[in-house]
């Protein structure tokens, strides 16, 4: 390289130096992704007393990450975490200035099913552990990694400090056309003890609808500020499709047909549970009924100690009526239960013979919302034709998170989290 560089005029050199080291600054700056898992890894769960929640968590507050290895062979698993910028590029921060202890540890806390026909190994890993307790607020990425040290799969998560407080509003959208499809979220953000130092640039929100990564918005700057109070009164900066409800089923008794499954049936070794053909919302009007945005609660009625390894596998079997959805369109399954992504393994085959797109999905028995999400011939989320249409009386539960680096810091602290429900939506 050296003896190339000779032999270019000095002007060309220093471009090509300034070119080189844009690249690798561009490469350093590089956003961190989700790594989906491979068919064998299912019911990825941030859990709090034993409840599946969004991976949101106050800094300090105990929490477990799980997972189940449907091969079960006990496997060695060993986790790391990634301290993460605003936009998830990973930050400045050495793993000791994150972490009071050390990652790169084997996942110790497992079992084996226990009397299911699908045969699989359950692991819990606890924050905090035995190897670590994680210390700053901020994005992080916990990796997973096999006995060999390839990773397996990957999974972000959010922790924040209550050091400001963010009032929350719902509202109809401004603008005529859309008034009766999307919600409008207005925000502040008031602090009593922290001073900011040039808002405009070192305070960042992320916004989320239903603790929905595809679909937050990002990069949105105070309108105004009233004091040391920061005031967001956009329309279309923060604005969502409001969607419909969610769907549901619920197999705890995983033998019986209830609610919206038609059968139930164990001819091919394992349960097979075959949900009712759902027919397309869109246009057909709102109607209430009650759903938990999303989540899903892995259950076994007959359980007898513990839903985590009791609670069965089973192949469940989605099909939709849609005619207004082409079929070049892409359709997926999405929920909590597969982490919203819009992989193979959710996307559903379009049968002509029958008019309708099906899917088999392999899933723990129990409670689960779903829905079903539409990607257009660009790859992006069409949420404008969304096979159950858009009503802004849908009931959705937004969350906000402040990130905030001041001057001379070298990492976006998350300082606050926001959160309400539409069910209130005003004018």
């Amino acid at each position: 390289m050296k003896e190339l560089i000779k032999h270019i005029p000095k002007t060309q050199t220093l471009f090509i130096l300034s070119v080189i080291s844009f690249f690798c600054l561009t490469t350093q700056a590089q956003a961190l992704t989700e790594t989906p898992p491979p068919f064998n890894i299912k019911t990825i769960s941030f859990k709090q007393s034993g409840k599946i929640i969004f991976p949101f968590i106050q800094l300090g507050d105990g929490f477990e990450f799980s997972f189940d290895d449907l091969y079960g062979n006990e496997e060695d698993y060993y986790f790391t975490l990634t301290h993460c910028n605003y936009d998830w590029s990973k930050s400045d921060l050495s793993r000791n200035e994150y972490l009071s202890g050390t990652d790169d540890q084997r996942i110790q806390d497992y079992q084996n099913s226990f009397n299911t026909l699908q045969t699989y190994s359950h692991y819990r890993l606890k924050f905090p552990n035995n190897f670590c307790q994680i210390i700053k607020s901020g994005n992080y990425l916990i990796n997973i990694f096999n006995h060999n040290k390839e990773l397996v799969f990957s999974r972000k998560f959010i922790l924040y400090e209550p050091l400001v407080d963010v009032p929350m509003q719902i509202k109809r959208s401004r603008n005529v056309a859309d008034i009766q499809e999307k919600q409008n979220v207005e925000f502040a953000i008031k602090s009593q003890n922290i001073l900011f130092q040039n808002p405009n640039q070192n305070i960042k929100v992320a916004l989320f609808q239903n603790g929905k990564w595809e679909t937050a918005k990002y990069n949105i700057k105070p309108q105004y500020t009233v004091g040391n109070d920061l005031m967001y009164r956009y329309n279309n900066e923060t604005q969502f499709w409001a969607g419909n409800e969610y769907l549901f089923y619920d197999n705890k008794d995983i033998k019986i047909p209830s609610n919206n499954i038609a059968k139930v049936d164990s001819n091919s070794g394992l349960y097979n549970t075959l949900l009712y053909t759902a027919s397309a919302r869109k246009n057909k009007g709102y109607t209430f009924f009650p759903d938990v945005n999303g989540f899903f609660q892995p259950r076994n009625v007959f359980a007898q100690d513990n839903n985590d390894v009791e609670s069965d596998y089973t192949w469940v079997y989605f099909s939709l009526y849609s005619p207004e959805t082409l079929p070049i369109n892409e359709v997926y399954v999405t929920g909590l239960f597969n982490n919203y992504q819009l992989t193979e393994e959710s996307k559903m085959d379009y049968n002509s013979k029958k008019g309708i797109f099906e899917k088999a999905i392999m899933v723990k028995q129990g409670f689960v919302n779903f829905n079903f999400t539409v990607r257009n011939a660009q790859k992006e989320i069409d949420e404008a034709h969304a096979v159950d249409g858009n009503y802004a009386m849908t009931e959705n539960l937004y969350t906000l998170f402040v990130y905030y680096r001041a001057n001379g810091e070298r990492y976006d602290r998350v300082i606050g989290k926001g959160e309400t429900n539409s069910t209130n939506i005003t004018n």
